[in-house]
């Protein structure tokens, strides 16, 4: 920009358009929203969500939550914050004991002193002495002819626009007569000006920006008014462009405005004194920043909006600038008004990511960059502080389709939360990102951990607000909970589900955990999870149910010199390394474990020999010895092929079995509880083509011990009924889906 003339065109079809936009706004004197400045209706006061600083004479200050400032004298500052309607009530509140008193009127303007300058419209506009808390005066701009409009007030005295008979705008100083009559004197020149804006005073100068067209094109310049002069501006310099948003501040020393055209906004700075410059401070395209006000040799500027943003912008935030040697420093995190006082310092209303909200006063202590200090806060965080929550200390994960509610109360929204459940015991953990949630922020948690039902146990729980907008730091919390649900006496991991252990041709054994509950009623894995190689060492493999009486399921291998050993379970899906139970377990060829036989609440084990007997190995419930010694079932068991512990199908005192004779027959044994079993009873036939059927614990959540057939023509889901005559009901399955040959030891 050429900041030496300044001639900015607007074509005539666009300037209709920017005449009313600088009309709607003239009356913005300085203050950082758009214009005009606060609107309200005329209510009493209030301090709802205000917290109270002491101010600069040792009084206790207020400041609503809300609320902006608009103007500030030596006594006191006046703010405005929105009713809820549209409007705002505007409160002066006194810096010497924090008492506020409500002001009436729609709109309130800067007038950097004392004075309260007030409107419903553009047509009038009453002043308030706050220093003796009185009215002062109306003025009836219509007195002064048609079309007449407020443009702003500094102290006392107001400025008006009269248009003449060609359309075009004069400026006008007005005074108000003893009589009641309004009188006029004109300080602008020029017969084309289409636009006022007052942007700054200090002491009696009074920081002008002008407009005027000729012909197709419109010029921009710039002056300042003597109010203790009168007469006309006394002259005009060059601008670049403003427009309805355009702020700037004048001190003893500078002039600062901003200047935006297309993309390119700059802030410019011109020594009043010895008349240096314009100094440009190219800002790249940002045509909301504002001038918030000059502090020594330092100007002052920012982006108001930063509060709410939800992406980083550093020009967020109230950043001063070394006018002689162009150093920069960050006064405040946020800001979004601003009004200068007779004294030269200025009052922010922003944010601090350490001290939070509220209205900061900026001063000149020398030597160095401008000092600031909480005038009033509003007990609001500028950073982000997890205010609360709600989640269970306990959640039941038994029932089908369990949600759990989880919620945090944030202070702000414009936030992404990272929620994490961890389970102590595995330290898996479960992660989820809300981005600008509602208020509370809600998660509903569907019970899974790392992609399957969630295990039982202890859990911590956490939460990491970030700000979107850059502002401030993150906040955090945390708590615990606890998860339950049944023992499934099929399950590895601890989670509820069944749990199938399958070898393959290699060696690997493998884990598939099922879901805790059928989707769409067919048994199917959540996960495959290798275990480890090197299992075919072993000719048989079960799982045996728990050793030592916890809820973790234990397992028994058979290696080919006929030692058995076992495996305690660990609880998260793994085993500990192997202990030795005994030797000469070759002269059995069929053994079958998991099911409590006797009634005691232990996983027994049966085993078949060679000559057809069984025999009951009773569990001990002591890892290191598990099973007592054996005691004679009974003979004639050489007829059946395969036998499974299937534990308690038909609802009776203890486990039961099922075995196939090598018809492909079925039968049931059901248990008395004691380590004997009923007189059999017929199943069905068909079973012949299952190379491996396996007790599968509870499959479908409902509190019965399952059956699974695994063969090569497919795996099949044989339910409880909870009922000897009819045991079992079929169901599909997707268990080892294509593998009816992949595994050699299914259990």
């Amino acid at each position: 920009m050429n900041h030496s003339h300044h001639h900015n065109h607007i074509r005539g079809g666009r300037l209709a358009a920017a005449v009313t936009a600088v009309l709607a706004v003239t009356a913005v004197a300085g203050t950082l929203v758009a214009a005009p400045a606060v609107a309200a209706p005329v209510t009493t006061t209030t301090t709802t969500g205000a917290a109270t600083t002491t101010g600069t004479a040792g009084a206790t200050v207020s400041f609503p939550v809300g609320a902006e400032i608009i103007s500030t004298g030596a006594t006191g500052f006046l703010s405005g914050t929105p009713d809820g309607a549209g409007g705002s009530t505007l409160t002066w509140t006194k810096f010497t004991d924090g008492s506020t008193t409500p002001v009436a009127g729609t709109y309130g303007f800067n007038t950097y002193s004392d004075t309260v300058a007030t409107s419903e419209g553009s047509s009038s506009v009453a002043l308030y002495d706050m220093t003796t808390g009185g009215y002062s005066s109306t003025y009836h701009l219509s007195q002064l002819g048609n079309g007449a409009a407020f443009v702003g007030a500094v102290g006392s005295t107001v400025f008006a626009t009269l248009p003449d008979g060609n359309g075009f705008l004069h400026l006008y100083r007005v005074v108000k007569l003893s009589n009641g009559t309004l009188n006029k004197q004109q300080i602008s020149y020029g017969n084309q000006n289409t636009g006022y804006k007052i942007v700054g005073a200090s002491g009696s100068k009074v920081f002008i920006l002008i407009s005027a067209t000729n012909g197709a094109y419109t010029e921009y310049s710039r002056t300042t008014y003597d109010l203790a002069s009168g007469g006309l501006y006394a002259y005009t310099s060059g601008a670049g462009a403003w427009d309805a948003t355009t702020t700037g501040a004048i001190s003893t020393k500078y002039l600062a405005w901003r200047e935006h055209q297309g993309t390119s906004t700059e802030i410019v700075v011109e020594n009043r004194t010895n008349h240096d410059g314009p100094i440009p401070i190219p800002l790249g395209n940002a045509p909301k920043v504002v001038v918030a006000g000059i502090i020594g040799d330092w100007v002052l500027y920012g982006q108001p909006g930063g509060a709410t943003a939800t992406a980083p912008n550093p020009l967020y935030a109230l950043t001063a600038r070394n006018i002689l040697t162009g150093a920069t420093t960050k006064l405040l995190d946020h800001l979004s008004s601003a009004a200068h006082a007779p004294d030269g310092t200025l009052l922010v209303r922003g944010g601090d990511a350490a001290q939070g909200e509220g209205l900061y006063r900026i001063a000149d202590l020398g030597g160095g960059a401008p000092s600031v200090s909480m005038v009033a806060g509003t007990g609001q965080p500028t950073s982000v502080q997890v205010l609360g929550s709600n989640v269970p200390g306990v959640v039941d994960l038994e029932r089908n389709g369990t949600q759990v509610p989880m919620e945090w109360t944030l202070s702000r929204s414009n936030v992404t939360l990272d929620v994490t459940l961890k389970h102590n015991a595995t330290g898996k953990t479960f992660t989820q990102r809300l981005t600008q949630p509602a208020s509370p922020a809600r998660f509903t948690w569907q019970g899974l951990l790392d992609g399957i039902s969630a295990p039982n146990g202890d859990y911590t729980w956490s939460v990491l607000a970030k700000p979107l907008n850059g502002i401030g730091y993150a906040g955090s919390a945390g708590g615990t909970f606890k998860v339950t649900r049944k023992v499934n006496a099929h399950d590895l991991n601890d989670n509820g589900s069944a749990d199938l252990l399958a070898r393959d041709a290699s060696g690997t054994l493998w884990r598939d955990d099922a879901f805790d509950w059928p989707p769409g009623g067919i048994v199917a894995p959540a996960r495959r999870t290798k275990i480890g190689t090197g299992w075919q060492i072993y000719n048989q493999i079960e799982a045996a149910g728990n050793h030592t009486g916890n809820a973790a399921v234990d397992l028994v291998a058979r290696d080919t010199t006929g030692v058995l050993w076992s495996y305690l379970g660990k609880g998260d899906g793994t085993f500990a390394a192997r202990t030795r139970i005994g030797s000469g377990w070759n002269t059995y060829n069929k053994i079958a474990a998991g099911s409590d036989l006797t009634g005691d609440g232990r996983p027994d084990l049966v085993a078949t020999d060679t000559t057809g007997v069984l025999w009951l190995y009773k569990a001990t419930g002591n890892w290191q010895t598990p099973y007592a010694a054996r005691t004679r079932i009974g003979g004639g068991w050489g007829v059946y092929n395969q036998i499974t512990a299937v534990g308690d199908i038909a609802g009776g005192a203890a486990g039961d079995l099922v075995a196939r004779d090598t018809a492909g027959v079925l039968w049931l044994y059901l248990g008395n509880g004691n380590g004997t079993f009923a007189a059999r009873t017929r199943i069905g036939g068909g079973w012949g083509s299952f190379s491996q059927l396996v007790g599968a614990g509870d499959l479908n959540n409902d509190g019965r011990a399952d059956l699974l057939a695994y063969g090569a023509a497919g795996t099949t889901a044989y339910l409880a009924t909870g009922t000897a005559a009819t045991p079992f009901t079929r169901a599909a399955s997707a268990l080892y889906a294509g593998e009816g040959t992949k595994f050699n030891s299914v259990s």
